[in-house]
C-alpha cells in the first residue's frame, strides 16, 4: 500500500472514532456548512465538471453517459436538497431497537452504531460524491470516495467545498476523503486495505462490480448492474403501457433503473408493438425477436430495429436501445427475468391481480414494480434523501441504501452483580 493511502487511512480512522461520538445535532451543523458551502463553490464545480465534459466528448464518451456526467446549476441544487432532507431525518445512531429482561435480572439493549470506514468506489455521476459522504457523516461514518478518472475535476472540486464546510460548521473535514490518483492500482490497495476500511460499497458497471466482489478482502455491499425489465401482461392496457416504457427508457438511459428489456405476451404483440415503433422511431433502436419484430408490421423510416442476439438479454446498454422479446405466458416470462435480469428493478404492467401476485412472489429482485416506471427505484424518490447505492444482495441491506445501511449494532447489557453458574 502507497504511504499516502496508508496516511489518508489512518486519518480516516482516528476521524471516525471521533465522529462516532458526535451528538446529531453536531452533525447536522455540519452538514449545513457543506449545502452551504456548495452552493457557494457552484460556480468553481461548473466549471470543473465542465472540463471533465469536454474531455469526455474528446474520448467519445455516449451521449448517455455524459448525462450521468454532466452538474449544471439544477443539479447542483438537487444535491444541495439531497443533503437537507439527510438533516430532517432522525440520527440513526444511539437508537434502541430491541431491549429486554432476562429472567436472572440483566437488561439487554440492541443499541445502532456507525459501522466504521467506508469506501465507494464508483463512475462517471459527481453527484455520487456529495450524496455518499453526506449519508456517511450522518451514519457517524468516515468515507473515502475513489471516483472515475472522467470525473475527476468535478470530484476534486466538490471534495473542496465538503471540507470547507465541515471546517465552517464546526465539523471533522478529516472524515472525508478522496482517491485522487487516477491509477486503476489504487482500487487493489484499498480492496485489501483490512484494518483501515470496514466495508466497501461498488457503484458502477458489472466489470466494476465484478472485480470488487471477486477481490476484497474487505466485507462488500454489493449494488448490481441494472439489467431492468419490463413484462407486459396479456390483460394490459397498451396506452398506460407505453407511457410507462416510454418513461423507463428514454427518461433516463444512461441510469442503472432504466429499463434494458422489454418482454411483451404474445396476446400483446399486434396491438403494442405498432405502438412502440411509432413512438420510439428517431429515438430509441429496437433489438427484437422473431415476432415482435413481425408484430410491428411497416417499420418507420426512422426506426433502427436489428435481430436480437443472446448477448442482447444479458446487456445493460445505459443507451437509446431496447431489446423486445416475446413470451407466451407470465411464467416464460419470469423465467426470463430470473435468468438474465441483476436482481435490481422489474416491473409487470398488468390489470390481473392473480399476475400481478405471482410476478411479485416469485421474481427474484431488490424492488418490484406493479403498473409503475423502474425508474422510481432511487433514494431520493424513497424518501432517503441520497443513496449510497441500490443493493441487490440479500442480507444487511437491500435496495436504494440510506443512512441505515451504514449503521451496525451492539449489544448493552446492564447488570446488578450477576454472575453465571
Amino acid at each position: 500500500m502507497e504511504k499516502t493511502l496508508e496516511k489518508t487511512l489512518k486519518e480516516l480512522k482516528e476521524a471516525q472514532g471521533r465522529l462516532a461520538g458526535a451528538p446529531g445535532d453536531a452533525k447536522n451543523v455540519a452538514l449545513q456548512g457543506v449545502m452551504n458551502a456548495i452552493d457557494g463553490a457552484r460556480k468553481e464545480i461548473i466549471g470543473a465538471n465542465e472540463a471533465d465534459v469536454a474531455k469526455a466528448r474528446q474520448k467519445g464518451m455516449k451521449d448517455a453517459l455524459i448525462d450521468r456526467l454532466f452538474l449544471n446549476d439544477q443539479r447542483i441544487s438537487s444535491i444541495i436538497a439531497g443533503i437537507h432532507a439527510i438533516i430532517q431525518q432522525e440520527d440513526p445512531i444511539g437508537r434502541v431497537k430491541s431491549a429486554k429482561t432476562l429472567p436472572n435480572g440483566l437488561f439487554i439493549e440492541e443499541i445502532t452504531v456507525p459501522l466504521g470506514v467506508a469506501a465507494v468506489i464508483y463512475e462517471s455521476r459527481p453527484n455520487v460524491t456529495a450524496d455518499v459522504f453526506s449519508l456517511a457523516y450522518k451514519a457517524g461514518c468516515a468515507i473515502l470516495l475513489r471516483g472515475s478518472s472522467s470525473a475527476l475535476d468535478s470530484n476534486r472540486a466538490l471534495v473542496r467545498a465538503i471540507k470547507q464546510g465541515l471546517k465552517a460548521g464546526g465539523g471533522l473535514p478529516e472524515a472525508v476523503a478522496l482517491a485522487d490518483s487516477g491509477n486503476r492500482a489504487e482500487i487493489d490497495e484499498i480492496l485489501r486495505a483490512r484494518g483501515w476500511i470496514d466495508v466497501v460499497l461498488p457503484r458502477g458497471g458489472p466489470d466494476l462490480i465484478r472485480r470488487v466482489v471477486e477481490e476484497a478482502r474487505i466485507p462488500v455491499i454489493e449494488t448490481g448492474a441494472g439489467n431492468c425489465h419490463i413484462y407486459v401482461d396479456a390483460s394490459a392496457k397498451d396506452a398506460e403501457a407505453m407511457d410507462i416504457i416510454e418513461n423507463a427508457k428514454i427518461q433516463k438511459p444512461g441510469a442503472c433503473n432504466a429499463v434494458e428489456t422489454l418482454l411483451v405476451h404474445r396476446d400483446r404483440i399486434s396491438s403494442l408493438m405498432p405502438r412502440l415503433a411509432e413512438r420510439f422511431a428517431g429515438r430509441v433502436e429496437l433489438r427484437c425477436d422473431l415476432r415482435s419484430k413481425q408484430g410491428i408490421g411497416a417499420i418507420p423510416e426512422t426506426l433502427v430495429v436489428q435481430d436480437a442476439r443472446e448477448s442482447d438479454w444479458e446487456t445493460e446498454f445505459l443507451d437509446y436501445i431496447l431489446a423486445v422479446k416475446t413470451v407466451d405466458s407470465l411464467e416464460e416470462g419470469i423465467e426470463h427475468i430470473n435468468r438474465y435480469g441483476t436482481k435490481h428493478s422489474e416491473a409487470i404492467l398488468t390489470e390481473d391481480n392473480a399476475s400481478a401476485e405471482a410476478f411479485c412472489r416469485q421474481v427474484d429482485a431488490a424492488c418490484v414494480y406493479i403498473n409503475g416506471s423502474t425508474r422510481f427505484t432511487d433514494g431520493g424518490e424513497f424518501g432517503l434523501g441520497a443513496e449510497l447505492g441500490i443493493s441487490t444482495q440479500k442480507f444487511h441491506a437491500r435496495g436504494p441504501m440510506g443512512v441505515g445501511a451504514l449503521t451496525s449494532i451492539k449489544y448493552r447489557i446492564t447488570g446488578h452483580g450477576q454472575i453465571r453458574g
